[in-house]
């Protein structure tokens, strides 16, 4: 189900095992492109970009947990790969198929692997800040498994002490522009989606899990098998001043990506919000 709620372009598809929302700039005529945000971002950080790419629809979701979307039933630990079925059923439910699908960070890391295990669904992709799924030794597996074990247990527990309030949504912030680097101006794009006004003060509406370690992470053996030979057409946009890892994995990427195009320009890991107007052009061209 896809529900509009003008003027404010909110967005809402109430899937069979969940609710996300998101917002919807551009005309209905005009070709689609699916926006995927990063970990603790939301539908907001695309807004920059969607100033400079008016010849196109552009859909930004919230994942679970993220902006207005429901968070994910239960107590559980989360999982990535809960975001490729999330991805599959919401792709079902448009009324038209994008033609490309665009992630930042983790949006592209569930971008990409969902274009290798689907690459018939998915017409071009473009990656920003991101690659593939996250990897680490085996060896790792046991210390992640009861870490992220403890800190749901410890979540539980203590549920009641852990909503954690602001007298201003200033200081929020504030407090990731220092954390992050990340400006202001952007912070606070990205902080008023993900936090709700309460009688005192403001807090968070995200799912407070989404702080927590995965409980299981794939080695790069099983990341490298599942990569090869993606046909889709690429387009990797690093920012110049963003992840390391990132650049230096591309020579990797070259052999997994066989239609790559590949692109470092001036700004940091949220590139597509503090150099939009470069973002948008590369996305032109490549679209």
């Amino acid at each position: 189900m896809w529900q509009s709620f003008a003027p404010k372009n909110q967005i809402e598809f109430v899937l069979p095992h969940i609710k996300l929302s998101g917002r919807l700039w551009g005309p209905k005529d005009k070709p689609l492109l699916l926006a995927l945000h990063g970990w603790l971002d939301n539908a907001n950080s695309f807004e920059p970009l969607a100033a400079y790419l008016l010849e196109y629809q552009i859909l930004a979701i919230d994942w679970p947990g993220h902006g207005f979307s429901a968070h994910r039933p239960g107590h559980y630990p989360l999982h990535w790969v809960d975001y490729l079925y999330d991805l599959d059923v919401l792709l079902t439910a448009l009324p038209q198929k994008p033609i490309a699908i665009i992630g930042h960070s983790l949006g592209g890391i569930i971008a990409s692997a969902y274009t290798a295990t689907f690459p018939e669904k998915v017409n071009k992709l473009v990656l920003i800040e991101a690659l593939s799924p996250l990897s680490e030794p085996a060896m790792q597996a046991k210390a992640r498994l009861r870490k992220s074990f403890y800190q749901h247990e410890k979540y539980l527990t203590q549920q009641h002490l852990q909503v954690k309030r602001y007298d201003s949504i200033d200081i929020a912030i504030k407090a990731r522009a220092h954390l992050t680097g990340l400006a202001e101006p952007w912070c606070r794009l990205l902080v008023e989606r993900n936090m709700q006004s309460e009688v005192e003060g403001v807090s968070w509406r995200s799912d407070p899990r989404l702080r927590f370690d995965s409980p299981q992470r794939i080695t790069f053996a099983q990341v490298d098998a599942l990569m090869q030979d993606i046909l889709v057409e690429t387009l990797l946009v690093c920012g110049a001043q963003g992840f390391n890892q990132l650049q230096s994995a591309i020579p990797k990427a070259r052999t997994w990506f066989k239609h790559l195009s590949e692109h470092i320009i001036e700004g940091d890991h949220h590139v597509h919000m503090g150099n939009a107007a470069g973002v948008a052009r590369l996305i032109q061209e490549f679209v």
